[in-house]
């Protein structure tokens, strides 16, 4: 019994070999599995990043391509804005320059004109106050006049009355009136 002891030692001891053998193979198996499972994700993780690189290095020239194409765009019409500016302020001065000259000419005229205005006024006054005078004195003329024709209608009255005492019979229609 003591041999059957053994044997079950001994077979109890094998088959804790085996045991740990079959564990270590089951273990080597799993490790393998693992690491071929570990292999193939770093595999996928390592096509994944060289889309990724792909895709951003695509992104990055067009984004590039578009830059350089807005770049020379912006400095194409910024040269244009440029040179409108430039034109539109060379116009504008000389716009301004010509309205200040129409000014100008219009303010000459406008006091050229004001002097030739102030130079008729006084002619004008000039030229009344001696037909004022003029008047007047035609008028001096007259009222003298007036007053002579006056003095002989009584003085020819005068007459009249004295000659007809002279020709007593003589009547006033034999002597028409003077105008």
């Amino acid at each position: 019994m003591y041999c059957g002891n053994i044997t079950h030692v001994l077979l109890f001891e094998c088959s804790i070999v085996i045991l740990e053998k079959a564990h270590k193979d089951g273990q080597k198996k799993n490790e393998e599995t693992i690491s071929s499972v570990v292999a193939e994700i770093k595999s996928m993780i390592d096509e994944l990043k060289s889309k990724f690189d792909k895709d951003r290095q695509g992104f990055s020239k067009a984004l590039s391509k578009s830059s350089k194409e807005f770049e020379n765009c912006l400095k194409k019409e910024t040269s244009k804005f440029q040179t409108l500016y430039q034109k539109f302020c060379k116009e504008k001065a000389t716009h301004l320059q010509a309205l200040k000259d129409t000014i100008s000419k219009f303010e000459e005229e406008k006091e050229r004109l004001l002097k030739r205005y102030e130079q008729m006024r006084k002619k004008e006054k000039s030229m009344m106050s001696e037909h004022e005078k003029a008047c007047g004195n035609k008028i001096t003329q007259l009222e003298e006049s007036l007053k002579r024709k006056t003095q002989d209608d009584k003085t020819f009255s005068i007459l009249r009355k004295t000659l007809g005492s002279l020709f007593e019979n003589a009547s006033d229609e034999d002597f028409p009136l003077d105008d």
